[in-house]
């Protein structure tokens, strides 16, 4: 199981870092129709900043072996998960096209996606564990 949990980290790793970076070059502008039109910030800034953290907690998946550092991160991962679901809800409300999703039925089937991101980066990093045992002392 460790062999598995080890091998899915890296890969959640190697996928964010590469994520981060095409918002930071191929991607941005696909990358902006997945900003809200009612967020208050700059669409480009919030595609380059995100793209940032994303490369960040790429790398620390692909470096943070021991726990319960590891642990931390993964519910970190799965924190930022939930915080750009509004994105990808607003890109299917708003018919916003970007990377293939070019239909409002593909842009919903694309929302039951995100809670899988949830439950991986919990999982590979054993973050259920590790808040089980912060908030159990």
């Amino acid at each position: 199981m460790t062999v598995i949990r080890n091998v899915g980290q890296a890969l959640l790793g190697a996928v964010l870092a590469f994520a981060g970076i095409t918002h930071l070059t191929v991607g941005r502008s696909e990358f902006q129709a997945q900003v809200p039109d009612w967020f208050p910030l700059d669409a480009d800034f919030v595609v380059l900043a995100s793209g940032v953290v994303e490369i960040t907690l790429g790398v620390a998946l692909l470096t943070v072996w021991r726990q319960p550092a590891r642990g931390r991160l993964g519910v970190i991962v799965a924190a930022f998960f939930i915080v750009i679901f509004p994105g990808n809800v607003a890109q299917w409300l708003e018919h916003k096209d970007g990377f293939g999703l070019d239909t409002d039925t593909k842009r919903f089937a694309r929302l039951f996606f995100q809670p899988l991101l949830v439950v991986w980066a919990l999982a590979v990093t054993s973050a259920i564990s590790t808040l089980r045992r912060r908030f159990s002392d």
